[in-house]
């Protein structure tokens, strides 16, 4: 038997974590569809198919949104009930304590046993994978949302071989479980040579990617807007030129470039807009930032919001997404980037607390609110968990 938490379909009760987490981020918890049980342990899919006893899973802010009751019906196609949620992972093999693994969550052609693999699979860009709702498993666009699988918010899941990392002698669990957040930054970042780059929202996705265009690129200037002390804080130590609250970013950026006001917007701006929020406040907000022919990276998972898309029209803004990873422009694979960025970074210290499964509630209230209290990345630790 596996110790988890499990994501059922209950329109009743999603309804009741979406009135529960308009009240107050995090509150869904005590609501909604997420329970703490005892399930049976997912059987091994097929060849090449590993057992993972998760040590430490982050709370991400998809995964915060889903228990809140505020993702997308987009993802309703590619998801399967019920699921158990947590994606960020460093585990150790089932009957080898000593074989740490870091997951790669993305469920693409290889893992569900399609063949032949779909285009973007067959060059390694699994984050685009076309077949992400068929194969050997049930539709689930990663592992944490897919119900063949499990999840890192338990005592065990199951991972196909291809998704699994080694952890380096001698790196702690905590930077381990940093990874798979790091590669979604690098990911996001791209390849930025010179320029004014203002990167939006400093949790732990926007904190990740200041480190990352300091790693792996070579930008002008690059501005950071966060909203809390300890966010400013980090943000300088991790590479950005300026660190501003969110009523300084229109100046900031003014005085950076030498841009002129026109209206509530500006005349010019910066060259690239890395949105780690991802609501619609903060997309209204790129429009009025970025210069015109400028880009803007969409890297916070966003849901359903209403923007006016004039700007975009009119001042030629190239609007690009960016999900999780898989091999960067540069040949490499993006968690082979995101090992060396979570070393020389120390992105461990951007882990500020972890919980036991029983403190669940407790736990998910907290990462909503980790900004206000202090704290970037709150996780789950399964270190002390017994399997039954």
């Amino acid at each position: 038997m596996t110790r988890a938490l499990r994501f059922e379909r209950s329109l009743p009760r999603y309804a009741a974590a979406w009135v529960a987490g308009s009240l107050a981020p995090g509150l869904g918890a005590r609501v909604g569809p997420l329970t703490l049980t005892e399930i049976d342990e997912p059987p091994l899919p097929g060849p090449g198919w590993r057992r993972v006893r998760p040590r430490l899973a982050g709370i991400c802010g998809s995964d915060l949104a889903t228990i809140d009751g505020h993702v997308s019906r987009y993802f309703e196609p590619v998801v399967s009930f019920p699921f158990v949620p947590g994606h960020e992972v460093v585990g150790e093999l089932d009957g080898d304590a000593s074989q740490r693994v870091v997951l790669e969550p993305v469920l693409g052609c290889v893992a569900r046993g399609v063949q032949p693999r779909c285009a973007a699979c067959a060059t390694g860009r699994h984050d685009c994978c076309e077949r992400i709702s068929f194969g050997s498993i049930e539709p689930g666009l990663q592992i944490g949302y897919c119900t063949d699988t499990g999840g890192g918010w338990s005592t065990g899941l199951v991972a196909h071989e291809s998704q699994l990392h080694a952890v380096p002698e001698g790196m702690s669990d905590e930077a381990a479980v940093m990874v798979e957040p790091a590669a979604c930054a690098i990911h996001g970042a791209g390849a930025v040579n010179g320029g004014t780059v203002l990167v939006l929202g400093a949790g732990t996705l926007g904190l990740c990617t200041i480190a990352a265009l300091r790693r792996f690129s070579t930008p002008g200037t690059v501005l950071a807007v966060a909203k809390h002390p300890e966010q400013r804080r980090l943000a300088s130590e991790l590479g950005a030129d300026v660190v501003v609250g969110a009523d300084e970013t229109r100046r900031a950026v003014r005085r950076t470039t030498g841009s002129l006001r026109v209206g509530g917007r500006l005349s010019g701006g910066a060259d690239v807009v890395i949105d780690c929020v991802g609501t619609e406040a903060s997309v209204a907000e790129d429009w009025a930032v970025v210069r015109p022919g400028g880009l803007v990276v969409l890297l916070g998972m966003p849901s359903t919001v209403t923007v006016d898309l004039t700007p975009l029209w009119q001042r030629q803004i190239t609007l690009r997404g960016s999900y999780a990873y898989g091999r960067e422009p540069s040949g490499r694979s993006t968690f082979e980037m995101a090992f060396e960025l979570v070393t020389e970074a120390r992105l461990e210290r951007l882990v500020t607390a972890t919980y036991p499964l029983d403190r669940y509630r407790e736990a998910i209230e907290h990462a909503a609110n980790a900004g206000r209290r202090g704290a970037v990345k709150v996780a789950f630790d399964l270190r002390g968990e017994k399997r039954r």
